[in-house]
C-alpha cells in the first residue's frame, strides 16, 4: 500500500495491501528500526503476506508510547495525513469502529522511476483481519499511470518495557514492480521505513502536539 514519503514510496498496503507502495525517497530509517528476513511472516489471526510475491519488506521498531496512543494513530486512517507527509488524501468508506471489513481509499504520489512515469497512486484498502491492539492486515490495489500492485500488509503490535514494539511485513505483486525486483524492493523499503518514523515521531510528541 504500509506503506508509502516526503517523495517516498510507500505503501500497500500497504499497504495496499500495500501499503501502499510507499514512498519513494531517501528516506532514513526510525531509530531503532530492524529490518528482518525471517523464515515466519508477520500474521494476523492466522493469515499473512502473499507467500508467491517476488518483492516483500519486513521491518520493525520499539515505539516508547502506550499502546493505546499508537493503536489509535494507525487505526484513525483519516487523521493520516496530519502525520504522513506522503499522504495527500484520504477517505475512509465505512462507518464506525475500525474493524474487519473496514476500508478507506487513500493517495500518495510516486516520483519517476526506470520503469514507470511519475504517478499518483489510489489505493483502496480493505481491512481482511484484525484484532484490538494487536495486529491489523489489509489488502487492495493501488492503480496510478502504467502502474498497477496488488499489496497485502500486516502490522503486529507488542508490548515491551518502555513501549510497543511495531512489526510490519508487506508484500506487492503486478507486472510492473516484478519488472525490476531490486528497485521495487528498495521502494517498499523506504516506504515502510518512512512509515514507521512517521508512526514513531507522531506517538512520542508531546501530546500538546499530537495529530488530534
Amino acid at each position: 500500500m504500509p506503506g508509502a514519503p516526503n517523495t517516498r514510496i510507500r505503501t500497500a498496503l500497504f499497504t495496499l495491501p500495500l501499503v501502499a507502495i510507499g514512498v519513494l525517497g531517501t528516506a532514513a530509517a526510525p531509530a531503532g528500526a530492524t529490518p528482518s528476513h525471517p523464515t515466519r511472516p508477520l500474521t494476523c489471526r492466522g493469515e499473512g503476506v502473499d507467500p508467491h510475491a517476488l518483492v516483500r519488506y519486513r521491518t520493525e521498531t520499539v515505539i516508547h508510547a502506550p499502546l493505546r496512543t499508537v493503536w489509535k494513530l494507525q487505526t484513525d486512517v483519516e487523521r493520516w495525513p496530519a502525520w504522513q507527509d506522503a499522504v495527500t488524501t484520504m477517505k475512509r468508506l465505512d462507518h464506525g469502529p475500525f474493524r474487519k471489513g473496514s476500508a478507506f481509499r487513500w493517495t500518495t504520489p510516486v516520483p519517476p522511476n526506470p520503469t514507470t512515469p511519475a504517478t499518483s497512486l489510489e489505493i483502496t484498502s480493505t481491512v481482511e483481519q484484525l484484532k484490538h491492539h494487536s495486529c491489523i492486515r489489509w489488502t487492495g490495489p493501488a492503480i496510478g499511470e502504467g502502474l498497477r500492485i496488488d499489496g497485502v500488509h500486516v502490522w503486529n503490535f507488542t508490548r515491551v518495557k518502555g513501549g510497543v514494539r511495531v512489526s510490519t511485513e508487506e508484500t506487492h505483486a503486478g507486472a510492473e514492480v516484478e519488472a525490476d525486483v531490486p528497485t521495487a524492493t528498495k521502494l517498499l523499503r523506504q516506504g515502510l521505513e518512512a512509515w514507521l518514523r512517521d508512526l514513531k515521531a507522531a506517538a512520542q510528541a508531546p501530546t500538546d502536539n499530537r495529530p488530534h
